[in-house]
């Protein structure tokens, strides 16, 4: 459907959801013309702060689960990411009702008028390497031609309401997750330049095995044209077969962080090394010369919640990395520090294994701190890692997360750093992970100095 022909149209937009896509393609739709229908599992309260955002709009919501009486007359389902498609009895009853299925980010790229388009993915880092280009190409926009640099897509903002003001000169990033990847194989499309991060088990819980996912996340290269580039780090082969397997192995392009730019990048750990080498690799490509790129990573601080620096107290400094919800980028964060180490973990479960993590917690950490729901299984398993390698650290297990920052600080001393690095999803206790990180920096900034 163009967006001309959205007028009048019945859509059920099936998601609301706290991170702005499911209210930004409700705005938008309505602004098409289209009449508009929300439904989401979550109660009216806890959505509370989305719906406020659509006051005023001509939007029904049909909050508290999802009723197959609202697919009558619909004619256009946009789900969610985040909503498994193939176990939800909602969209097979849209299926079998022949009704046209579609997301936020498939709405928008359809419409995209920008050639140049730079898509991020990964199991870790993508967020922080998209985030970081965006610096870079923002200060590089003149020499670039660009009258606008664009970021969006899994970052936290829909670029519907941005369509109006594009055009073929503009630059857009899109940190693009699986879950978005795999419904962009209905376009199908792929951007022309295509950065993967790394590939690491995660979100098994919704694509059950390595390969799916894995799979979907390589529909970031799979639908490029000829000329199309995917860029992957120098020592990655694993990903580097994969995106041959696919067949875009002559369109590879492998990138390694120099030492000559790490006077001007802000943040610690060598994932973060490879973050910036990504970016400056997508850069060069595209012409931007080293001194446009040295003034955005010197301008670039990093993001919320991922490897943050929150405060200093007693001599020890708190990092909120609550944005790690995988045991890979637990240990990225793990790795970041040449201090001793107090970790934070624990959350709620998404089926993956901690027995590598452990074992890199026994053998690196000071001590580790476990909570949350998957807080027992860590535990043990870091006990069983000691026992194995004959270590002797403290592993202590939290019986709330207040109390988990408690111990962490008690186990603390001078010249230490405490890292809340999760490893797991925030959704045994937290509405999200942001809601989990700035309860951290809280409690943190609370400390006596």
């Amino acid at each position: 459907m163009t967006a001309s022909s959205l007028a009048g149209v019945r859509v059920v937009v099936m998601g609301l959801g706290h991170f702005g896509g499911g209210i930004g393609v409700a705005r938008w739709l309505v602004e098409q013309g289209a009449r508009v229908t929300v439904t989401d599992q979550a109660s009216p309260d806890k959505l509370a702060d989305s719906v406020r955002q659509l006051e005023g709009l001509p939007v029904q919501f049909r909050l508290g689960g999802h009723d197959v009486a609202d697919l009558e007359d619909c004619q256009l389902l946009v789900v969610s990411p985040a909503v498994p498609k193939d176990r939800s009895p909602f969209v097979a009853e849209a299926v079998a009702r022949s009704i046209a299925i579609t997301s936020e980010m498939n709405l928008f790229l359809e419409r995209c008028p920008v050639k140049r388009v730079i898509g991020v993915t990964g199991s870790a880092g993508k967020s922080t390497t998209t985030a970081m280009l965006g610096a870079i190409l923002r200060g590089a926009a003149e020499a670039l031609g660009a009258p606008h640099v664009f970021v969006g897509g899994n970052i936290g903002q829909s670029l519907l309401a941005e369509l109006p003001r594009m055009d073929a000169r503009d630059v857009i990033v899109l940190e693009l997750s699986s879950f978005q990847l795999e419904d962009m194989a209905a376009l199908p499309w792929s951007p022309p330049l295509a950065v993967i991060t790394n590939l690491q088990p995660n979100h098994l819980d919704r694509h059950k095995t390595m390969e799916a996912y894995a799979g979907a996340k390589l529909n970031i290269a799979r639908y490029q044209s000829a000329d199309g580039r995917v860029f992957v780090r120098e020592g990655d082969e694993v990903v580097a077969e994969q995106v041959r397997a696919i067949g875009a192995g002559d369109r590879l392009v492998r990138f390694a962080f120099d030492s000559r730019w790490s006077d001007v990048l802000r943040l610690p750990g060598r994932h973060n090394r490879d973050n910036a080498a990504a970016a400056i690799a997508v850069c060069h490509h595209l012409g931007v010369d080293d001194a446009l790129i040295r003034r955005g990573l010197a301008d670039f601080h990093g993001l919320e919640h991922r490897l943050e620096f929150v405060a200093e107290r007693g001599g020890v400094r708190y990092y909120n990395d609550s944005k790690s919800t995988t045991p890979a980028s637990a240990e990225l964060a793990l790795e970041s520090f040449e201090a001793p180490v107090i970790m934070l973990v624990g959350g709620g479960d998404k089926g993956m294994s901690f027995d590598g993590l452990a074992a890199r917690l026994a053998a690196v950490a000071k001590a580790v701190v476990c909570y949350g729901q998957t807080g027992p299984a860590i535990h043990l398993r870091v006990r069983r890692s000691l026992a194995e390698a004959g270590g002797t650290i403290p592993v202590e297990l939290a019986t709330d997360f207040g109390r988990a920052v408690d111990l962490a600080r008690g186990l603390a001393l001078p010249g230490d750093v405490v890292v809340l690095s999760p490893a797991c999803t925030s959704y045994d206790m937290f509405a999200n992970y942001e809601e989990r990180g700035e309860t951290f920096r809280r409690l943190v900034r609370a400390m006596p100095v």
